[in-house]
């Protein structure tokens, strides 16, 4: 009983002091609410108790993602502990990108062009589809946010889907929402998304 109140007190005190390391414990919880039933990208089923890497490594439809980011050098930063927004562009998105375009931005020589556009797809940050309409509803119909890049995407629903402009003004549709990772979470799309070249 004692040790209980010890605890209970100790949590109260770290909140009142503003203290945010209370704040992975809680949320931990909440994303294993979430995905009490593993749900299947590409065929695979996705844990969220791995991280974003080990689980796109696994989904079918997530390869030409997976080669970007590995091309680009990025893994040890999309294992770290983030946490991470990820918009996962599927192989039939980059397939949509004008013939060669995938092959030339894995050259050795045009990585940083390539990371510049992997990055655009990150958001720091925990972001489900419930926050995003929450936040494109409060600020009148749609909401800009910040990339890892550095540009920002614009926010929008469209009937019950959640759209990402970017910046050429192209459009992708979130196809399968809230896939829980261990340092984030993962939006599929539909489209490559394009920051400022």
């Amino acid at each position: 009983m004692l040790k209980s109140v010890m605890r209970a007190a100790a949590i109260t005190s770290l909140l009142a002091a503003g203290s945010l390391a209370t704040a992975p414990v809680v949320f931990a919880k909440d994303k294993m609410a979430m995905s009490e039933k593993m749900p299947m990208v590409g065929g695979a089923p996705m844990s969220p108790k791995m991280t974003i890497v080990e689980n796109a490594s696994k989904a079918k439809n997530l390869t030409t993602l997976v080669a970007a980011v590995k091309a680009a050098g990025l893994v040890d930063t999309l294992s770290g502990s983030g946490p991470f927004t990820v918009f996962a562009p599927t192989n039939a998105a980059f397939a949509k990108l004008p013939k060669g375009t995938v092959e030339t931005l894995l050259k050795p020589e045009n990585k940083d062009k390539l990371t510049k556009i992997l990055t655009y797809h990150v958001v720091p940050g925990d972001m489900t589809s419930k926050d995003a309409m929450a936040a494109i509803k409060k600020h009148g119909g749609k909401v800009a946010v910040k990339t890892v890049e550095g540009e920002t995407l614009t926010l929008m629903v469209k009937g019950k889907k959640l759209e990402i402009k970017d910046a050429s003004g192209h459009t992708a549709t979130v196809t399968q929402a809230n896939v829980t990772q261990s340092n984030g979470v993962v939006h599929v799309i539909n489209r490559v998304l394009m920051p400022k070249m």
